[in-house]
């Protein structure tokens, strides 16, 4: 993902903050514990201004837990997992939408990847376009009474999810390389390669036809029963938060 957003989109690489547990990171500031990744969202947004195009990208470990303030929908709040989980806790989406989402100003853009299980809704915006298994779109109405306002300062949020809220995301078995990546992560950049100037939709239909694709190979155009579960279980989800 470094490497595209500077080789691909123009991205300063000073302008890029990554947070990885490779062993060979040597710099503990540079390890995702909770700590360092809220410091590292606090940074992102730091002195956002009108012009500026924020990229949030997470791949690892996702996970869900039972709202307690009950303004989730469906009961749960999703959460990302530091590391050091186990004894910090969870990063949950109340959290994330706080620290990335609501302090965009007018004319900033934020776009975020989120290649985790439990991901749907991991930045809380109120609005959320599901893709069924006929490739049609819907939109739903995720606000809640209890919840307040959740969107920006009238900049603009969107963040594409690998699954639901109640899902798995795809495996890298299919989308090995010489540095696997997740099957959102890799869909996405092969997408943004193969064809630029894409609208929100068209984004969407090419990475699910390059997972569909990738799985068929992997398993074989005969396994029809696999291939449907491949679908219910890749598609992709948009949610675009329309104040601007």
């Amino acid at each position: 993902m470094k490497y595209f957003l500077i080789n691909k989109m123009g991205f300063p690489s000073d302008s890029i903050r990554v947070l990885t547990d490779d062993p060979e990171e040597k710099n503990p500031l540079r390890i995702p514990t909770k700590y360092n990744m809220r410091m590292a969202m606090r940074w992102l947004v730091e002195g956002c201004r009108s012009g500026d195009s924020l990229v949030f990208h997470y791949s690892g470990h996702g996970s869900r837990q039972v709202d307690t303030n009950m303004d989730e929908v469906d009961g749960y709040d999703e959460a990302i997992c530091p590391v050091d989980y186990e004894h910090e806790g969870k990063i949950i989406d109340d959290e994330i939408n706080a620290t990335i989402v609501r302090p965009l100003p007018r004319g900033a853009k934020l776009h975020a990847l989120v290649d985790t299980c439990f991901s749907g809704t991991i930045l809380d915006l109120p609005f959320m376009c599901r893709v069924n298994r006929k490739g049609y779109y819907g939109w739903e109405d995720h606000r809640h009474p209890r919840s307040g306002y959740k969107g920006t300062r009238g900049g603009l949020a969107v963040c594409i999810s690998a699954c639901d809220d109640d899902g798995n995301a795809a495996d890298t078995s299919a989308f090995s390389s010489e540095e696997s990546s997740g099957a959102l992560t890799f869909s996405f950049i092969q997408a943004m390669q193969d064809e630029p100037n894409l609208t929100y939709g068209q984004l969407l239909n090419s990475m699910r036809s390059t997972i569909r694709g990738a799985k068929e190979k992997e398993f074989g155009l005969n396994d029809q029963d696999h291939a449907m579960n491949t679908r219910q279980q890749y598609a992709h989800v948009l949610h675009q938060l329309l104040y601007i």
